[in-house]
């Protein structure tokens, strides 16, 4: 058998291109070939984690580190099922002063090493597939920005270094993508279209979704709707997938599932301001869902936030969302949502711990365990591809001159999600610890 050499001391790969198309997965004549078919085992599975950085409080650190330390990073049970047994790790964040590399530390700690690439973490340094699955948190490390302010990060070419093993050994085995699928919506909608291609289960996205909640409620499935209302904070990209994340949802859940998306603009300023004031269903749900704030500031809304911004959402079967960025105002994340035939909206806190160990990122832990130890996601991968559809259009929007546009490209998006939720409801004790 060819070894490949192993390695727990490297240095900082370079950063490629993150250009549309710009790399090319590789090619087969063969892909009907590919077959996915859940591990039989009753044992762990076996988990390929694939990093961008990794340092303290990173999301390698709160999303590997369960795996690593348990679900409360106390070195003590509960841990998940699963277990990493090989990392990537692309730079080591030294460059970042403030931001120190751990995963070398961790490697050595939990016996777990760092391969040189991709291929080789999936393969253990051999010549098979020799993972039961793959994590991918292409989040934070240093990456240039666009035009259009998204940072570029390297999730489509290290998915599409992920899926050239798959080719490669003709067998695939579950993906989970951390937060957007992609800064680019035809990479978003490619890398859903390889998933299919190559028939494993992918899930994908924000802790928002499947966070506490408070009321622990979820929008009646099957109920038409017709307006609904997001309030976070934060970066335009950054936060703004979170928002729309969470905000997709709480939507798809609505009579005839998701139908995909017509129209989509950005508003900022003055502008989202008159917005607010002359629609009366934006005020009155925006009041509804910031009832549920628990990080309110008090005083003046017009006063506190600096930078109002709004990103408009008309979708094919006319319901009509609005999700606003109040950085000043709150530092959490509400929605309501308007009920055919309901006088009151749906209303509800998705509400985040902000120390560790970040009872949310085990919320998330959860329900991917749960697609690789079934072989199935517990919700569509479609979610966030269209999530990340709809910031990569608004963002658009706003360097046209905030101009609306027509999206026929998320006009196409149709899926049903089942009527299970996935969100949890018991949060965490006094000392900070997970109750469920």
């Amino acid at each position: 058998m060819k070894r490949r050499e192993l390695i727990k001391y490297l240095s900082i790969v370079p950063v490629s291109g993150a250009v549309a198309g710009a790399i090319m997965p590789f090619q087969s004549s063969n892909a009907e070939e590919l077959t996915y078919e859940p591990t039989l085992q009753s044992g762990p599975k076996r988990i390929a984690a694939i990093i961008s950085v990794y340092f303290t409080g990173s999301h390698a650190d709160v999303i590997v580190g369960k795996y690593l330390e348990g679900f409360n990073q106390d070195e003590m049970a509960p841990y998940p099922k699963s277990k990493i047994v090989s990392m990537f790790v692309e730079q080591f964040g030294e460059r970042d002063t403030n931001r120190n590399d751990i995963s070398r530390e961790m490697s050595k700690k939990h016996n777990v090493p760092i391969f040189r690439t991709v291929a080789d973490a999936m393969t253990l340094g051999g010549d098979n597939l020799a993972v039961d699955g793959v994590i991918l948190i292409g989040e934070h490390g240093t990456y240039p920005m666009n035009d259009k302010e998204q940072k570029l990060y390297p999730r489509f070419e290290m998915f599409l270094k992920i899926t050239d093993v798959f080719r490669q050994y003709k067998k695939s085995v579950p993906v989970f993508n951390d937060k957007h699928l992609s800064w680019s919506w035809r990479q978003a909608k490619r890398m859903v279209d390889i998933s299919k291609e190559l028939k494993f289960p992918m899930l994908a996205g924000s802790t928002i979704p499947v966070s506490l909640r408070i009321p622990a409620v979820d929008t009646p499935y099957g109920v038409k709707q017709k307006y609904a209302v997001g309030i976070s904070f934060s970066g335009l990209d950054i936060y703004g997938f979170h928002l729309l994340d969470g905000l997709q949802a709480v939507v798809e859940r609505r009579k005839g599932g998701e139908t995909g998306v017509r129209a989509v603009q950005c508003l900022e300023g003055a502008d989202c301001w008159n917005f607010i004031d002359q629609n009366e269903w934006v005020k009155r749900l925006f009041d509804q869902a910031i009832s549920h704030s628990e990080t309110r500031v008090a005083g003046n809304m017009k006063e506190l936030v600096k930078k109002p911004a709004v990103f408009i959402v008309d979708y094919n079967d006319g319901l009509k969302a609005a999700a606003f960025l109040m950085t000043g105002l709150v530092q959490d994340f509400t929605y309501a949502v308007d009920l055919d035939g309901q006088q009151k909206p749906f209303s509800t806190l998705m509400k985040l711990q902000a120390g560790r160990p970040h009872y949310h990122f085990g919320c998330l832990v959860k329900n991917i365990e749960i697609m690789f130890n079934t072989g199935k996601a517990p919700y569509p991968v479609e979610r966030t591809m269209l999530s990340s559809g709809i910031l990569d259009f608004a963002l658009e929007s706003r360097i046209l001159g905030y101009k609306k546009l027509e999206t026929p490209e998320l006009s196409r998006v149709r899926y049903l999600t089942s009527s299970e939720s996935h969100f949890f409801s018991k949060g965490w004790d006094s000392n900070g610890k997970r109750l469920d």
